[in-house]
């Protein structure tokens, strides 16, 4: 299961975020380093095609495709040189596969710390990017030594020193101009700047109705490299506590429809090329996580390994079209099912039936 880490100054709202989406019971307090172990949790993916099929094939068991996200705690200005519990804190960046920044705007003279969204992001950035220059000079002397040895390593071994370049000017490295094949090589250092990023905005109920004026000046500060969102975060953790009907009435009350946080993460599995193939039965109706660019084999294969072993065919229809028809059985009938081999590519919203002999 994909891995998102919050990341962010003590008080900006990561532990009650988590709650928000995972609907659990993290300590949120207006102290610093209140979480000290990182709290990990899984959310739902919330996905209408899965629901609608469901309901199409009148499915006993409805299964949601699912991310893990990491309450790993503040960070402080010296974290990377072990200020407060930084080098704990580091460390837990380093095992996740997105960093969601968590970036306080609310007001509350009561809460510790800075109210500026910005000055939260140039303090995390800062630290993530000392964190990695001081990783890339400890290990790149070795690197070069053994590439002299070893001629595979040289492409490894000018990453590292394109990716040093940047980090000395004090830049992370998802705002620099690494190529491709440069990011690629620099994943088996675990530099915490080499990774895809997404952020909060953490605003307060008087804030709900100026969100993209608030959230502005992160964007623009992140470019395009992260989609940013503006939530209330308290809000929707106390909306997360309640029975489904009740937290969409509440929300609605105040004019923020399914959430951001449902925004949010739909987000975070994009951000990471996960998309979505689905499976409907009377039996069970639920979506499988699969990354961008994956056959029909390998998409067969997360089901059941016997089933990509010994994989014929699979018989596909977009899920949209399948509601439209009414029924997998009338669907075939009618010819709409198409036959699909072992190049095909699957795409997002594919409904699968896999053939498979074993």
């Amino acid at each position: 299961m994909e891995k998102f880490g919050f990341v962010g100054l003590p008080n900006a709202g990561k532990s009650s975020l988590y709650n928000a989406l995972t609907g659990g019971g993290a300590l949120a307090a207006p102290y610093a380093f209140a979480t000290t172990d990182p709290n990990i949790g899984v959310a739902k993916v919330f996905d209408d095609r899965l629901d609608a099929l469901a309901q199409m094939s009148g499915s006993k068991s409805v299964v949601p495709a699912s991310v893990q996200f990491n309450d790993i705690g503040g960070l402080v200005e010296g974290a990377s040189k072990g200020e407060g519990l930084g080098n704990k804190f580091l460390a837990g960046i380093r095992e996740v596969d997105a960093i969601v920044f968590v970036l306080r705007a609310f007001r509350d003279d009561d809460v510790p710390g800075p109210q500026d969204p910005l000055e939260h992001l140039r303090v995390v950035e800062m630290e993530l990017t000392f964190a990695d220059l001081e990783t890339v000079e400890r290990q790149l002397d070795k690197k070069r030594k053994a590439a002299k040895g070893d001629p595979s390593l040289r492409d490894e071994v000018e990453a590292a020193e394109a990716a040093l370049a940047h980090l000395s000017e004090g830049r992370p490295l998802y705002h620099s101009d690494l190529s491709v094949e440069h990011v690629e090589l620099l994943k088996p250092w675990f530099l915490l700047t080499n990774k895809p990023v997404l952020a909060i905005v953490n605003i307060d109920e008087d804030q709900l109705g100026e969100v993209e004026t608030v959230i502005a000046p992160v964007q623009e500060a992140l470019g395009e490299l992260a989609p940013v969102f503006g939530a209330c975060v308290q809000l929707e953790a106390e909306a997360a506590q309640l029975p489904d009907e009740d937290r969409a009435e509440m929300l609605d009350g105040f004019g923020l429809g399914e959430g951001a946080v449902v925004r949010f993460i739909q987000a975070a599995y994009h951000t990471l090329g996960l998309r979505t193939f689905l499976t409907t039965g009377e039996k069970e109706s639920r979506a499988w996580t699969y990354r961008v660019g994956s056959t029909a084999p390998q998409c067969a294969g997360l089901i059941h390994s016997d089933l990509e072993r010994g994989f014929i065919r699979a018989e596909t229809i977009r899920w949209d079209a399948l509601l439209e028809i009414g029924s997998w059985a009338k669907a075939r009938d009618l010819g709409k099912v198409r036959q699909e081999g072992k190049d095909y590519v699957v795409e997002d919203g594919d409904v699968l039936e896999i053939r498979f002999n074993v």
